[in-house]
Formats: C-alpha cells, sequence, structure tokens
C-alpha cells in the first residue's frame, strides 16, 4: 500500500514502506524485509517504531526478555541484527546507494535504523490527527472531519498484531492506541457539529462497549442519541455509565456528564444546536 497517509515510498529507484498500525510492515523494491522468527522480528519492530532515531541496547533487551535475559544477551542481539543486514543485503543494489551497515547502523549504545526518505504510518497518523484536532478547535468542522477520517484510515488493524510485544513495545501500543482514541473522539465530534450524528450511532455504541468507563465517549454517544430522537436510550446510557462508575470506581459521574444528564431531562434546546451542543458537556 502505498498512499499520501500511510507507507511512503522514497525518492528514486529505492522504494520503501515501514507501517507498524496493523501488522509489522517493512519492504524495500516490494520484498519484505520482516523475519519469520518471532525476536528478529520483535528487534525490527522496536527499529522500526524508531526509525531515524537511536534506539539502546538496553532496550532492546529489556524489550526481548523483560528482565531475564540469556547469559550472552548482546551477543543474541548481534546475530539478530547480522540476519536483518542480510535482509537488506539481498535487496539492494551494492553499486547503489548505502549498504546494509549504513542503512541498520550501530552506535556505541545501540542501534538506529535509517532508511532515508521513508514515513512510517504512524508518523502520517499522527501528523495527520495534529492538523484535524486544530482545525476542530478553529471550529472548521468539515476540514477536521476530513483530516480525522484521513488519519483513522492510515491504520490497518491492531498495532503491531502480528509482533509478540515485551514492555518497550507494549508502551509504544499503549500510547498509540489512545492517540487513535482521541483522534476518533475529535472525528466525532466535527461529525456532531456537522449534523451527522446518525452515522456515528454504530460506532459509538461499539466504542462505548469497549470502554465502559470513559466518559467522553459516552457523552458523545449520549447527544448523538439524543439528536437522533431517542433520548429515552440517552437516558438509559447515562444510566449504564453511573452504575459502571459506581461498581467499578465507587465513584459519580462529572459534573460535566450529570449537566448533560439534565439538560436532556428537560429537552435543553441547545442540545440540537450543533456547536451549542456540544457546550452542554
Amino acid at each position: 500500500m502505498e498512499t499520501e497517509e500511510g507507507l511512503h515510498g522514497v525518492e528514486g529507484a529505492t522504494e520503501m514502506e515501514v507501517g507498524f498500525l496493523g501488522p509489522l510492515v517493512v519492504t524495500m523494491h516490494g520484498r519484505s524485509l520482516v523475519p519469520s522468527a518471532a525476536k528478529p522480528r520483535q528487534v525490527l519492530a522496536l527499529l522500526a517504531v524508531n526509525l531515524g532515531r537511536h534506539v539502546s541496547l538496553d532496550a532492546i533487551v529489556r524489550e526481548l526478555w523483560d528482565g531475564t535475559p540469556p547469559g550472552q544477551p548482546t551477543g543474541v542481539v548481534q546475530t539478530y541484527v547480522k540476519q536483518l543486514r542480510r535482509a537488506l543485503a539481498a535487496v539492494l543494489d551494492p553499486a547503489d546507494g548505502p549498504g546494509p551497515k549504513e542503512l541498520l547502523s550501530r552506535t556505541h549504545t545501540g542501534y538506529v535504523l535509517n532508511l532515508p526518505g521513508a514515513e512510517t504510518d504512524a508518523r502520517a497518523f499522527e501528523r495527520l490527527t495534529v492538523d484535524g484536532q486544530r482545525a476542530l478547535a478553529r471550529q472548521e468542522a468539515a476540514e477536521a472531519a476530513a483530516l480525522l477520517d484521513r488519519a483513522v484510515d492510515v491504520w490497518r488493524g491492531p498495532a503491531l498484531a502480528d509482533v509478540r510485544t515485551g514492555p518497550v513495545l507494549r508502551t509504544e501500543v499503549r500510547r498509540l492506541d489512545e492517540v487513535r482514541r482521541a483522534a476518533l473522539e475529535h472525528r466525532i465530534s466535527a461529525y456532531l457539529l456537522l449534523g451527522r450524528q446518525a452515522e456515528l450511532l454504530g460506532e459509538l455504541s461499539a466504542m462505548t462497549s469497549r470502554h465502559p468507563l470513559q466518559e467522553s465517549l459516552h457523552a458523545l454517544l449520549i447527544v448523538s442519541l439524543h439528536r437522533c430522537g431517542r433520548s429515552d436510550e440517552a437516558l438509559e446510557a447515562f444510566r449504564r455509565l453511573r452504575a459502571a462508575l459506581v461498581s467499578e470506581l465507587g465513584i459519580e459521574p462529572s459534573h460535566r456528564l450529570q449537566r448533560l444528564h439534565h439538560a436532556i431531562l428537560r429537552d435543553d434546546p441547545a442540545l440540537d444546536s450543533p456547536a451549542a451542543g456540544l457546550a452542554v458537556f
């Protein structure tokens, strides 16, 4: 796949793709560099996530063995790096451009994967997300919705879906999942500003089921249901959220959610105005 938003090729003869918002993708000249063996694949994933940035040997060891490394972890890591370099060498033209040791270089304390001109799908996603959030802050809802649609579409599945993750990669996967959830929430807000709430109900129902304690998602669902003439279901969604919060955390919904609840009970006309409705909560 090669799109403006997703996996990018490098200018010139060498075409590269680097992606991890889904199964791991690292290709050159259309040939995959992803190893079939679990631990070399894990090393490549960690280097790809940090494309162009130094990854310390300590981080690699922690990722691979999570506190219980073998007797000579440095040598084992070096073996995995050699395997990755062999894969690079197999697709490189030795007379044209950098070699495998330049593309996967060693530093005093670790390694760097350098693929000049390549951009990961995650960086494209985060750039589009930031641009969409800025457009939403300017109340440019149509532009925000378009940018955030493109951002969400970059994802091909769960991050690093086919990689066994250790503590370092798990932290990055959690971070990416949070950024994705925020992008989805802002995209939904943009749709609400455009009066497109009916398109959101299925997505919001699924998201609130996956995140039963996430107040902001429930607020978006409640507003969407109310605007679709389903106020009884909106009130039931609030009751489910309150029950979950009390049962799991021993707390009541926030004042913002309670204000939204009261606004629906009194059928506040502000809820039907796209911009004003969002301001209620």
